[in-house]
C-alpha cells in the first residue's frame, strides 16, 4: 500500500482561474424552488443555512419540519430562537417511531395546510419545507397539490424543500436542486450520532 505522500503526489494540482468564468445573468430576479435530495448528509442542514443567511439580511423566513416533533431542542432550534427564525415541528418523529402511522399521516396533512398557507400569503422571503419528501412519498400528502401550490406562490416567494427520493416532479419545475451523494458515513463505521453535528 502506498504511503501518505505517494498518495498526495498524485492529486491533480490545478491553476487559479485568472478571469471569470462565467457571465453575470441578465434575467430578472424572482422568488426560486430548491431542492435538496440524495442519500448524503447536509440536506436539512443547507436549508437552515439558507434560512439564516436570510433572517442575517433581516428577510421574513419560516421553517416547517414535516418530521420533528413541535417540541425538539436541536442545535438549529437553540439558535433559531436566538435569532428569532420561527421553526415549527409537525410531525411525530420518523416513522419508525410512530405509534399510530394513520395519526402521523393526518399530522403531515394538517402541517402542509399550514405550510400551503405560509407560502400563498406572500408574507414570507423563504419558506423551508424541510423533510417534505418523506410524506409526500409515504402517500401522506397530495402531490398534485403541493406541485398547484409552488407553481401558485407569489413571484417573489422563495421555498426550499428538503428529502431523500424528491419526487422527479417537484425537481422538474425546481430552479435548483443539488443531490448530496453518500460517498461515506461515520455511521456506517459504527459512530453514534453526535450532539453539535447530527442534532
Amino acid at each position: 500500500m502506498p504511503g501518505l505522500s505517494e498518495r498526495i503526489d498524485t492529486m491533480q494540482i490545478e491553476t487559479p482561474p485568472t478571469e471569470k468564468r462565467y457571465e453575470k445573468p441578465e434575467g430578472e430576479r424572482r422568488g426560486l424552488i430548491i431542492v435538496n435530495t440524495g442519500d448524503g448528509k447536509g440536506k436539512s442542514t443547507a436549508a437552515f443555512g439558507l434560512a439564516f443567511r436570510a433572517t442575517g439580511r433581516g428577510k421574513a423566513v419560516k421553517v416547517f419540519q414535516f418530521m420533528k416533533v413541535p417540541s425538539a431542542r436541536f442545535g438549529e432550534h437553540r439558535l433559531a430562537e436566538q435569532v428569532g427564525l420561527p421553526v415549527e415541528g409537525l410531525g411525530d418523529g420518523f416513522s419508525w417511531k410512530s405509534k399510530d402511522l394513520e395519526h402521523s399521516a393526518q399530522l403531515a396533512r394538517d402541517g402542509w395546510a399550514k405550510a400551503r398557507a405560509a407560502i400563498l400569503s406572500g408574507e414570507y422571503f423563504l419558506v423551508v419545507l424541510d423533510e417534505v419528501t418523506y410524506p409526500l412519498i409515504y402517500g401522506w400528502l397530495p402531490l398534485p397539490d403541493v406541485l398547484e401550490t409552488l407553481a401558485a406562490r407569489p413571484r417573489d416567494v422563495h421555498v426550499c424543500l428538503t428529502g431523500r427520493r424528491c419526487p422527479e416532479e417537484i425537481m422538474a419545475i425546481a430552479d435548483t436542486v443539488t443531490e448530496m451523494r453518500l460517498v461515506k458515513h461515520a455511521f456506517q463505521a459504527g459512530i453514534p450520532a453526535q450532539r453539535g453535528i447530527e442534532d
